[in-house]
């Protein structure tokens, strides 16, 4: 749709509200579904264009806050855009207090109002990836290394900070006889480096797993299949 059409729209839906007496035509270029999307503490705003245009000429403006703080922040990086999304990984890394985010649109001169997010806590909304899995033959049996998801924080240091800082994690770990085509969970527990013995020679068998929080209740996807032929 080009601007003049989108533009031709706009005055329709000002006549419109006009006639009907709705909210002022603006409320139809703010901003829908506007959310957080987080992965292992990765916080990205996104949101959808207004009803009153679908086009590309449109400019996004982002702001965020912490709860409790009055003063919105402008989000430099954010502002003036023509992209659907926002990375606030940086602006949100304190994961267990509560943020807001807003957006609101710029079109043919004329400015939106705010739409703003629900509360958003880190913490408690993002979803974690799988472990990630090295496997080594030692003597017929299989050890299964896991490592927790890398996050995108660091501490005072400057060191990489772990999953585990933040949560009580539990692996799981199963194992697939592919010649039997049956599955069997090996262990579960906090340990990252798993043993699994009495395997038959001769036999493929493939391993996944995958990683729960005991407070949360909450499982992470599983990790893909990885098999290892026994010799």
């Amino acid at each position: 749709m080009t601007p003049q059409h989108c533009f031709l729209g706009f005055l329709v839906s000002v006549s419109l509200t006009q006639v009907v007496g709705a909210q002022p035509a603006p409320a139809s270029l703010r901003p829908q579904r506007v959310h957080f999307q987080s992965h292992n503490f990765h916080n990205v705003l996104h949101w959808r264009p207004g009803r009153a245009c679908t086009g590309n000429s449109s400019l996004y403006f982002v702001q965020y806050k912490m709860y409790g703080q009055r003063q919105w922040n402008n989000k430099a990086d954010c502002w003036g855009i023509q992209e659907f999304f926002c990375d606030l990984t940086s602006e949100t890394s304190d994961i267990q207090e509560p943020y807001y985010g807003r957006v609101r649109t710029a079109w043919a001169g004329i400015l939106s109002g705010w739409t703003m997010t629900q509360r958003f806590m880190p913490w408690w909304e993002t979803k974690i990836d799988p472990p990630v899995m090295n496997i080594i033959q030692v003597n017929g049996s299989l050890l299964v290394i896991l490592h927790a998801p890398n996050l995108p924080h660091r501490d005072q240091k400057g060191e990489n900070v772990s999953m585990e800082d933040y949560y009580e994690l539990v692996y799981r770990v199963f194992i697939i006889n592919n010649s039997l085509e049956k599955e069997r969970k090996v262990y579960e527990g906090a340990h990252r480096v798993v043993e699994i013995e009495a395997l038959t020679p001769h036999a493929v068998y493939c391993i996944v797993a995958e990683i729960y929080q005991p407070m949360l209740d909450r499982r992470s996807q599983r990790s893909g299949e990885r098999c290892v032929d026994i010799p």
